[in-house]
Formats: C-alpha cells, sequence, structure tokens
C-alpha cells in the first residue's frame, strides 16, 4: 500500500519496480496480480488494520482527520469510496461497487461510511 502511496499511480508494472523483494521484476509483477485477485481479501479484516496503522503513524491523537466521500467510473465499474485526506491525497479507507449507473442515493452512502465511522 505504501509503494501505491509513493507512486501516485495504480499501474501493476510500477508497483512491481519499486517493491522491494529480491526476485525478478515479472515474478513480482505476477506475484501482486495474485494477491490483487485473492477472493481472501476482505476490506474489513485486511485492509482497516493497514490503513488504521497508517493514520496512527501519520496523525496524532485528537487532531482532525478529513474523510471525503467520492464515486467514480472505473471501467464498467461504478465506485463508491470513502477516503481519508493527507498532504493534498486520499486514502482509500472504504468502497464499495454501484450496481447501476449514475449517482448515488443516501443509502448507499450510509452503506459505506457505516464501516468507516465505527
Amino acid at each position: 500500500m505504501w509503494s501505491l502511496q509513493n507512486q501516485k499511480q495504480v499501474r501493476i508494472e510500477r508497483l512491481a519496480a519499486t517493491l522491494p523483494l529480491p526476485i525478478q521484476q515479472n515474478s513480482r509483477r505476477r506475484h501482486i496480480q495474485r494477491f490483487l485477485t485473492l477472493n481472501a481479501l476482505s476490506v474489513v479484516l485486511l485492509w482497516f488494520p493497514i490503513i488504521e496503522a497508517i493514520i496512527n503513524q501519520h496523525f496524532k491523537v485528537g487532531s482532525q482527520l478529513t474523510i471525503a466521500m467520492d464515486k467514480t467510473q472505473w471501467r464498467e465499474n461504478n465506485v463508491l469510496m470513502v477516503s481519508v485526506i493527507y498532504q493534498k491525497r486520499a486514502w482509500p479507507i472504504y468502497w464499495c461497487l454501484l450496481g447501476k449507473d449514475g449517482s448515488s442515493n443516501l443509502e448507499e452512502q450510509q452503506k459505506v461510511l457505516r464501516p468507516v465511522i465505527r
């Protein structure tokens, strides 16, 4: 994740080039691809502890966090995302795929905000 944040791009080849593993570039790329396609990945179980550790490292207790909610179209997927803003960058915290085109409604917004607020 830290490589993603530092590189500002979500290109597997670029991430593989910066990933500090003592294996060949092509092997690092395949490792990243396999990791990203795992069915066992859970945002709540896997992602929340990582983002919590990053937030705890970069924010002091009691400091103000800026949270943003945004909807974007990525290929054929309509994604509603909640992010924390840090140094003019958005770190994704939680997201869900909307099963429709167009804007989100209040129910969908509440669905994506509830886990973040908890």
